[in-house]
């Protein structure tokens, strides 16, 4: 993809409003200080990513983000407006979906019903109703289905989908678990370290899915990547974090030159 095209990615989203805002965003545990008086915000129908050293505070961030960890300052404002204390489950309602660093997939579970999973903030049915499976129960499951089943055909695992994902390979489980996000249809979608632990061929697919998950169902997306590489070339704006704080935030070209960044984190420029 290079610069090129990750340039002209990042200027159509410059026009558009932001989805999600954080404003002074300070988490502590007991004393230490997790993350410290940070600001930055999510465009709608943008790639974000978050980068940094290990312990810089990116995954308590998408923990503030998806509800896990509520801060002591600061607010998140989702679509303009100031979200209020949201446990997991009331943020999953917004519209945010998210993976997760090591895999929290039902092994036993096929890969159909993993996904199916994902869609359970969208059903209206009640519990005795899809007990007994009939009437608006059973049309509203069908339809269900029929939505996991388009996003195994986008994901290319129609040959899995009938296959307990505890006996599939890694890169596999890492597309079921992204499978089961996009299955709620998120507008935000949150991926930490979607790549974590493939190899060459596995990332650029999972790149590819990112890609197209964004630009074919205008998903926002924001990730945590530890593979510069994938992160220059797949995100439309950078914010980088070191110890808690914020050192830079821009376009990939812009973090690429950043001395704070090259410093902390990038070690030398690229």
């Amino acid at each position: 993809m290079g610069d090129v095209a990750g340039s002209e990615r990042a200027s159509m989203g410059e026009s558009k409003p932001p989805l999600m805002e954080l404003r002074g965003i300070t988490l502590r545990f007991g004393g230490v200080l997790a993350i410290s008086d940070v600001s930055f915000d999510i465009r709608e129908g943008e790639i974000r990513a978050i980068i940094g050293p290990n312990g810089a505070g990116k995954s308590s961030m998408l923990n503030v983000i998806s509800g896990f960890y509520h801060p002591q300052e600061g607010n998140i404002l989702f679509r303009g407006e100031v979200r209020p204390f949201m446990r997991p489950h009331r943020v999953a309602a917004l519209g945010i979906a998210r993976t997760f660093q090591n895999i929290a997939l039902f092994k036993r579970m096929t890969t159909l019903d993993n996904i199916m999973t994902g869609r359970m903030t969208l059903m209206k049915s009640s519990f005795a109703a899809q007990a007994l499976w009939w009437g608006s129960a059973e049309r509203e499951e069908s339809a269900h289905r029929e939505k996991a089943e388009e996003i195994i055909d986008f994901l290319g695992i129609q040959a899995i989908r009938k296959v307990p994902v505890g006996t599939l390979p890694y890169g596999l489980q890492k597309r079921v678990e992204l499978g089961r996000a996009l299955a709620a249809e998120p507008r935000l979608l949150l991926l930490d370290e979607p790549m974590a632990g493939m190899n060459v061929e596995e990332k650029e697919d999972m790149s590819r899915f990112i890609l197209d998950v964004n630009d074919e169902f205008g998903t926002t997306i924001a990730l945590i990547e530890h593979d510069m590489g994938v992160v220059m070339d797949i995100s439309d704006r950078i914010v980088v974090m070191d110890y808690g704080k914020k050192i830079g935030d821009g376009k990939p070209g812009e973090i690429r030159k950043n001395q704070d960044v090259i410093d902390a984190y990038l070690g030398v420029p690229h």
